[in-house]
C-alpha cells in the first residue's frame, strides 16, 4: 500500500493520480481518499486500518499542526487522524508526504509500487 499524507489542499490527490497513472474509474476503486468523516466517527482505529488495507493507496491529510480545537468532535477527528496516520505509515510499503505539490518520500520507493 502507498500512504500519502500532507497538509490540506497540498496536491496529494493530483500527485498520486500522476504516480499511479490510473483512469478516473480505477482511481476511485483503488484509492481511499475523502475519508475524514469515517475517521472522525470511528472508535476503533484498528478496524479502519484493516478496511483500508484493501486499497492500493490511501490519502489522509495531516491534522496535527495549528490551533488545538476546542470542539470535542474536531478534537476527536484530529486525534484519530494522528493515530491512523501512524498505523498507516507502519502498514504501508511506501509513505509519501506532499507539500506544495512536491513529494517527500519518507519510506520505500514509489516506483516500486506502481
Amino acid at each position: 500500500m502507498i500512504f500519502v499524507t500532507g497538509p490540506m489542499f497540498s496536491g496529494k490527490k493530483a500527485y498520486l493520480k500522476k504516480l499511479l497513472t490510473l483512469s478516473e474509474e480505477e482511481f476511485e476503486k483503488q484509492v481511499a481518499y475523502d475519508i475524514l468523516e469515517d475517521v472522525g466517527k470511528t472508535t476503533d482505529i484498528e478496524k479502519l486500518v484493516t478496511a483500508l488495507r484493501e486499497y492500493r493507496a490511501v490519502i489522509l491529510p495531516e491534522m496535527g499542526s495549528g490551533v488545538i480545537p476546542m470542539d470535542e468532535k474536531a478534537l476527536q477527528l484530529r486525534e484519530n487522524c494522528g493515530r491512523l496516520a501512524v498505523r498507516l505509515a507502519e502498514e504501508a510499503d511506501t509513505v509519501i508526504r506532499v507539500v506544495c505539490g512536491l513529494p517527500q518520500v519518507l519510506k520505500g520507493k514509489p516506483e516500486d509500487r506502481q
